[in-house]
């Protein structure tokens, strides 16, 4: 007699994944926040200065402007949907956020030349991080997940190749212009090398519960 058995997946990491693509007036939105993501570069000498320093092969305004809806309504209108999204996934998330709220406390552009990438790293003291995909040329680089037990696997044998998603220690995500992603800051991620022979323009940001 075969006795029954159950198998239960415990501690999920949820990655929230939405697009603009379907709004009205989305390429117009897209093209012209294109175009305002190199105006700001162009003029931001302390973030290329930055970036030059850091060996990043393109440019970011992480460490130089904290201020880009105000610089720019289009940032000011990205801002509004993304909240309504940021929303979406705590409500997802069963976050309990008490009499506290989630502020957008981080919001910064990512300009990645052919070849550039950014590897791996967390965000500390946020709550939610996420990206909104501005221009991807083909080839342009995937946002790279990694499973954040790896360190406490030990002597676990390697998964199977066609081992289901949620099994695997590496998932890899290719967004398209108005992708928008988010995850849980804690989450481990790294954007790979960029093969593509253009630039590949994206805004993050981070939510915190204030």
């Amino acid at each position: 007699m075969t006795r029954a058995m159950t198998t239960r997946s415990l501690f999920a990491t949820p990655i929230y994944q939405a697009s603009l693509a379907g709004e009205k007036g989305f390429e117009t939105f897209i093209d012209d926040l294109h175009d305002a993501c190199v105006a700001i570069a162009e003029e931001d000498e302390a973030g290329q200065a930055w970036a030059y320093n850091k060996g990043y092969l393109g440019y970011t305004s992480y460490a130089s402007l904290n201020d880009l809806p105000l610089r720019d309504s289009l940032f000011a209108e990205l801002k509004k949907k993304l909240d309504k999204h940021a929303a979406a996934f705590a409500k997802e998330l069963c976050f309990d956020l008490g009499a506290g709220k989630l502020v957008m406390d981080s919001f910064w552009i990512n300009i990645l030349e052919p070849g550039g990438q950014h590897t791996g790293h967390i965000h500390p003291h946020s709550v939610i991080s996420g990206t909104i995909y501005v221009t991807i040329p083909p080839g342009a680089s995937a946002l790279k997940f990694e499973d954040p037990r790896l360190p406490m696997m030990m002597a676990a044998p390697n998964r199977l190749a066609d081992a289901p998603e949620s099994l695997q220690p590496f998932v890899y995500v290719q967004p398209a212009s108005g992708t928008i992603l988010m995850w849980e800051s804690w989450l481990r991620h790294e954007v790979t090398p960029n093969q593509a022979d253009e630039q590949r323009i994206s805004v993050s940001f981070n939510y915190a519960w204030r």
